[in-house]
C-alpha cells in the first residue's frame, strides 16, 4: 500500500482516470443515464432570439467570465485569452483554428429563413459560428455547416456556408461574454458580441419581409383561419398596405365579402379593402363602384367615412375629400365628426369663411372637452384669416 501512495502524481491521476472511465464504459454498456453536471469552467450556459418579421434568428452560447475567482483578466481578454488570428490548439490537426465566439461546444447560430448577413446569402439552418479575431484590422466571422462539434476543435473551413467581415468597435464593459440585439427594424436587427470593452456586430436582414408574412397567411387560411371572413379580411388588408401578393389578396378580398364558407361579410371595412386591391390590380373601374359601394353602404359609420376623407386630404386630393365629407354630411347631419371634415375640406381649399361656420357647428358637435378646445382654437385662427392644417 505504501509503494502505492509513493508513485508519482501523475501514474496516479492516469489510474483513477482509467478506473473512472472504465465505470463510465460499464455503465454505458448496462443502459445507465448520464446525469447532469454544472457547464465546464463554470461558463453558463445563454441563448438569445431575435424575431424579423416573421423569421426567428437564435444564438446558443457559453457565457464566460472576465474576473474568474482570483484571476483578474482585465486587459487580457483581448490577444491573451481570446488569441489575434488564427490559433493551432493541438488536436484534430486543426493548426489554424478560429475562436468559437463564447466557451464548452460550438456557439450556434440558427435562422427559420433564408437570410443576409453582412449582406451576404445564408440558407436556414443551423450553424457553428466561429470569429478571427484582428488586432487592428476586421474580423472574420465564418457559418459553419458542422453545428455540433466542441468549440472550434473540429472546425473545417470547407464545411463553412459563409464567411463575411465586420469591423469591431468600443462598447461599454462587459463582464460577462453577452450576444445582444443592438439594433432592431422590421427587415433586419444587428446582433453585437460584447465582452471586456469590444462590440462585434453582425447585421441580418431579411429580404422581401412582408412577402414572407403573405405567405404565413396563405398557409394559415388554409387551415381553420380559412373559415372566418375576418381573417381573410385582415391578410388582404395587410396586402394592400404593403402592396404585396396584389393578386391573391384581391381573390382574398373577394372572399371576405362573399365567400359562403368563411361567412363572407359585405361591409363597409371589406367593400373598401376590395375597392383598394381592384385599383391596385389595375381595375379602376370596378373599383371606383365598389368605393362608392362601401361609401352608401348601411354599416358605413360617420367616423369611417371621415376617416376616408382625411386620407384623401393627406394625400392632397382636396375635391375628392370634399365630396366624401358631403356625402357624410348628408347621410348623417349634425353628428360627430361630420362638421370637422367639412372646415378642413373647405379651409385646404382655401374657403376660409365656409371653413369657420362648418368649425363654430363643429364646437357644439365636441363629444368632449379637449375637442372641445381643440377647435376653439381652430376657430380663432380662421377668425384671424389664418391657415389650418
Amino acid at each position: 500500500m505504501r509503494r502505492l501512495f509513493r508513485r508519482p502524481l501523475a501514474v496516479a491521476a492516469a489510474a483513477v482516470a482509467a478506473f473512472v472511465l472504465a465505470l463510465a464504459m460499464a455503465g454505458t454498456a448496462f443502459g445507465a443515464q448520464g446525469i447532469t453536471l454544472p457547464p465546464n469552467g463554470e461558463n453558463p450556459q445563454a441563448s438569445v432570439m431575435q424575431a424579423i418579421g416573421p423569421v426567428r434568428v437564435t444564438i446558443d452560447y457559453s457565457s464566460p467570465r472576465v474576473v474568474r475567482g482570483d484571476n483578474d483578466r482585465r486587459g487580457k481578454i483581448w490577444g491573451e485569452v481570446v488569441p489575434w488570428g488564427l490559433s493551432d490548439l493541438g488536436l484534430n490537426g486543426c493548426t489554424a483554428c478560429p475562436w468559437r465566439g463564447g466557451a464548452n461546444e460550438n456557439t450556434v447560430f440558427t435562422v427559420t429563413h433564408d437570410v443576409r448577413v453582412q449582406g451576404e446569402p445564408l440558407p436556414a439552418g443551423r450553424y457553428g459560428l466561429h470569429l478571427i479575431p484582428e488586432k487592428d484590422a476586421s474580423w472574420t466571422v465564418a457559418f459553419s455547416r458542422d453545428a455540433d462539434s466542441w468549440g472550434s476543435y473540429w472546425y473545417d473551413p470547407k464545411k463553412d456556408a459563409l464567411r463575411v467581415k465586420t469591423q469591431p468597435s468600443k462598447s461599454d464593459y462587459h463582464e460577462w461574454l453577452t450576444y445582444e440585439f443592438v439594433e432592431r427594424n422590421p427587415a433586419d436587427a444587428t446582433v453585437a458580441l460584447e465582452w471586456e470593452e469590444l462590440r462585434i456586430p453582425i447585421k441580418v436582414s431579411v429580404d422581401r419581409v412582408d412577402e414572407l408574412w403573405a405567405a404565413d397567411m396563405r398557409r394559415d387560411l388554409r387551415g381553420w383561419a380559412g373559415f372566418s371572413w375576418q381573417n381573410w379580411q385582415q391578410a388582404a388588408e395587410f396586402c394592400a398596405q404593403k402592396k404585396v401578393n396584389l393578386p391573391e389578396a384581391l381573390v382574398w378580398a373577394q372572399r371576405a365579402v362573399n365567400d359562403p364558407y368563411s361567412g363572407g361579410e359585405e361591409n363597409f371595412a371589406t367593400l373598401m379593402t376590395l375597392s383598394r386591391l381592384q385599383e391596385l390590380n389595375g381595375l379602376r373601374a370596378e373599383s371606383a363602384k365598389t368605393f362608392e359601394k362601401a361609401l352608401n353602404h348601411r354599416t358605413a359609420s360617420p367616423v369611417q367615412i371621415h376617416l376616408v376623407g382625411r386620407q384623401y386630404l393627406t394625400e392632397g386630393k382636396t375635391d375628392e375629400a370634399l365630396h366624401i365629407f358631403q356625402l357624410n354630411a348628408r347621410r348623417y347631419p349634425n353628428e360627430w365628426p361630420v362638421h370637422v371634415g367639412l372646415m378642413r375640406a373647405w379651409a385646404a381649399k382655401g374657403e376660409n369663411k365656409k371653413a369657420l361656420a362648418e368649425a363654430r357647428l363643429a364646437v357644439a358637435q365636441a363629444p368632449d372637452d379637449q375637442n372641445r378646445k381643440n377647435l376653439e382654437g381652430l376657430v380663432k385662427k380662421l377668425e384671424a384669416g389664418q391657415t389650418i392644417n
